[in-house]
């Protein structure tokens, strides 16, 4: 996922008026008589002109651009919205993302209204590892919160400019880019596609999301789109969010986001952490604050950024983990300080099967609730299955409880699993 920066601060103007007064020299013989007091009933003068507030209308434009809605009547993007390109990837995203909310988002609300109500209200900040771009999922599960922290291998990018937008091959790369995410709740990779699973019903649906992108890719109908900024507008407009303002980032060694310029996000140096900042509003409740880190978060890497991205997230307070399609990373020794990180400063953690490993849970420390369905890991991960998962799922006296919708690699609804843990000795602020 790609993209280009572009900064949307306007400078206010800032008007002084300056009064000036003539004197008039009286040329007569006599003293003047004395001057009359003065009128106290005259209004009194206006109060410079408070700076603009700024203008965020084009940045939100472009994520709606992006995502197929209407773009506001003032805005440069009209004529384009006007082209028979987008009316057509318009067209497709409207079909495919009312498919999208009856088979997914309704059913992760009606699920997580019940069995998340309590996470939800002490949930004020997220941590989303291994994600991605993936604001789509995290914000649909905990919408209520108000800071959302993702991070991921790919790189930032950059808001489109008017040349990208301009470009008609720019909506196959969209299409490619959000065809796993909306059919398999994940983003694809190569290798995945083709290992998903080998069950027959699904091999329409598989072959169709490698066809989309190899097809796009023979013809040359695809533009690269550089990195997680369109995706993250794009999921900020579907998800009914304002886009209110966009700075790009890099974190201090020690954990503190400053200011970055988009040529060092897009070219970062090799212990360089780049990020995005992203503030929202949605149209009820309180603004919410998104913010994307590209960060290798292995144990290695890591010690070469002197844990800057964990320093940050240790900042943040007390959390709610949410771990989906992970690649069972974290199930692998080197990527142990991530996994105590979470294990330390969460006291809830939402996550499938890729997540943290059942050993590192224990019940002593964790109350852990099942969801779902486990049976084993897709071929391309047979190797971290999980006998104690299995035991636990077969549990007759404590079976897990219904999951209505289907998520991570096993992403059909009756193959998905969700387990929430509740840490016993719950982390203070």
């Amino acid at each position: 996922m790609r993209l280009f920066p572009v900064r949307l601060l306007i400078p206010a103007l800032v008007v002084t008026l300056v009064a000036c007064s003539e004197q008039k020299t009286a040329r007569q013989e006599q003293a003047a008589p004395p001057a009359a007091p003065p009128d106290t009933t005259a209004t009194p003068p206006a109060a410079p002109a408070s700076p603009a507030a700024p203008d965020t209308t084009t940045t939100h434009n472009i994520a709606a651009f992006l995502a197929g809605l209407p773009v506001s009547k003032q805005s440069e993007l009209g004529p384009l919205t006007a082209q028979p390109a987008w009316q057509a990837y318009a067209a497709d995203q409207a079909k495919s993302w009312t498919t999208y909310h009856a088979t997914r988002t309704d059913k992760i609300e009606q699920w997580a209204a019940t069995e998340l109500d309590s996470v939800r209200a002490a949930s004020p900040t997220v941590f989303y590892p291994f994600s991605g771009p993936d604001f789509l999922n995290v914000v649909t599960m905990f919408p209520t919160s108000t800071t959302y922290v993702l991070m991921g291998l790919e790189p930032i990018g950059t808001v489109p400019a008017p040349a990208t937008l301009e470009d008609p091959r720019l909506f196959p790369a969209l299409k490619a880019s959000l065809w796993s995410v909306l059919n398999f709740s994940f983003f694809r990779t190569n290798d995945m596609a083709v290992e998903l699973n080998s069950k027959k019903p699904d091999t329409n649906t598989l072959s169709k999301a490698n066809s989309i992108v190899k097809t796009a890719e023979r013809s040359n109908q695809r533009v690269n789109i550089g990195g997680v900024v369109p995706l993250l507008l794009l999921f900020a407009a579907r998800t009914d969010h304002q886009v209110e303002a966009l700075r790009y980032v890099q974190l201090t060694p020690e954990g503190q986001l400053t200011d970055a310029d988009s040529a060092t996000v897009q070219k970062p140096g090799l212990n360089v952490v780049p990020g995005v900042e992203v503030k929202l509003r949605s149209k009820a409740g309180p603004p919410k604050t998104v913010v994307y880190l590209s960060a290798d978060l292995s144990d290695w890497q890591l010690g070469k950024t002197k844990e800057a991205a964990l320093n940050y997230v240790r900042s943040l307070g007390p959390l709610t983990t949410y771990v989906k399609s992970a690649t069972y990373l974290m199930h692998k020794s080197y990527f142990s300080k991530v996994r105590t990180l979470i294990l330390e400063r969460s006291n809830y953690l939402l996550q499938d099967d890729s997540g943290i490993a059942m050993k590192y849970l224990p019940p002593t420390n964790w109350q852990l609730t099942y969801y779902g369905t486990y049976k084993r890991p897709i071929n391309l991960f047979a190797k971290q299955y999980q006998p104690a998962l299995t035991a636990a799922y077969t549990d007759k006296a404590n079976p897990p409880r219904p999951l209505p919708f289907g998520t991570g690699y096993n992403w059909r609804q009756n193959d998905s699993n969700l387990l929430l843990a509740r840490n016993r000795k719950p982390v203070q602020p």
